[in-house]
């Protein structure tokens, strides 16, 4: 059926599809937090996460928080969509962002590209560290989180290219 050791899109779709997912979310968090939709198109922006965290480089405890972030980001929306409590469903997404930003600041930090590590930590750091104040600081607070992971997801699709295509190009040039 499908093949484990095959990629069936490149690096730079896999990277644009959480982006084109996850840019009217952040739109709505601007114009209208409370637009119905949002936490829909939110559970798909997380699951479409799923195909990025396994292709991109990173440790083997990096790429397990990248799928925790991706689980309780889904769960949380499940929760909203629910009607489940706000405070709940909040405190379960920003225990996830903990996760996310685990994964980010580490899979930036083995990058290449000097842009993808500098923005990824940046947007790592914010993420998770907005966890820990969330309490005190209005969510607005967290909106350049989500302006940064844009940037974050298109810098990827830019400049970012995997240890193995790295490899054989430099093989090619000594060939």
């Amino acid at each position: 059926m499908l093949d484990t050791r095959r990629h069936y899109a490149s690096l730079r779709s896999v990277a644009l599809l959480p982006l084109v997912l996850f840019f009217p979310a952040v739109i709505a968090f601007f114009v209208d937090p409370d637009v119905a939709w949002g936490e829909y198109l939110g559970v798909f922006f997380h699951l479409s996460i799923l195909f990025l965290v396994s292709r991109l480089e990173a440790a083997p405890w990096a790429k397990a928080a990248g799928y925790g972030w991706v689980t309780l980001d889904v769960l949380a929306g499940i929760l909203m969509i629910n009607d489940v409590a706000y405070d709940t469903a909040w405190a379960v997404r920003l225990g996830g962002h903990v996760l996310a930003g685990v994964w980010i600041v580490s899979s930036s930090l083995v990058s290449s590209a000097r842009l993808v590590s500098v923005v990824g930590v940046i947007t790592g750091l914010w993420l998770a560290g907005y966890s820990f104040v969330g309490e005190v600081l209005p969510e607005t607070f967290l909106r350049p989180a989500g302006i940064l992971i844009l940037v974050w997801f298109a810098l990827l699709a830019i400049f970012h290219r995997p240890v193995q295509e790295q490899t054989s190009g430099s093989a090619a040039l000594t060939t």
